[in-house]
């Protein structure tokens, strides 16, 4: 089945100094099917892995390995929001309007949402949106 990541649900394979199996699973699922994000995750994405080469966490060697592997993979890109609902969601469960949008993603296209952000699980879970859990090995 496809699914809504947002960056937390991958990016720690990015780093070495992460656990990376829960974003180990998110890749699994996403090979095995699709990944539907909305525009601003690429650049959320690109700006998480500059602060990390930043902090000194990986090199831009690694950076482009790590989205040369990610472009491997069937990412669909979202571009059409509902704006009013996004604001919407961000005002009723205390998002910032970009975890929103992943929200309202996962909502409009009836998909399991895969994130390690606290709040957006809440959120999801108040929301009836299903959260993605990796199956027990």
């Amino acid at each position: 089945m496809a699914l809504i990541p947002d960056i937390s649900a991958i990016l720690a394979i990015a780093f070495d100094d992460e656990d990376a199996a829960y974003a180990e699973a998110v890749i699994e699922a996403i090979g095995a099917d699709e990944a539907i994000v909305p525009t601003l995750f690429w650049f959320e994405l690109r700006n998480a892995l500059i602060m990390g080469e930043r902090r000194k966490r990986l090199t831009p060697v690694r950076t482009a390995a790590f989205l040369s592997d990610l472009a491997l993979l069937p990412f669909s890109v979202d571009e059409s929001p509902r704006e009013a609902i996004v604001l919407d969601l961000a005002r009723q469960h205390a998002l910032t309007v970009y975890d929103a949008t992943y929200l309202e993603l996962a909502q409009r296209k009836n998909l399991p949402l895969a994130t390690l952000d606290d709040a957006l699980v809440k959120a999801a879970m108040a929301a009836a949106i299903a959260v993605f859990k990796p199956a027990s090995k």
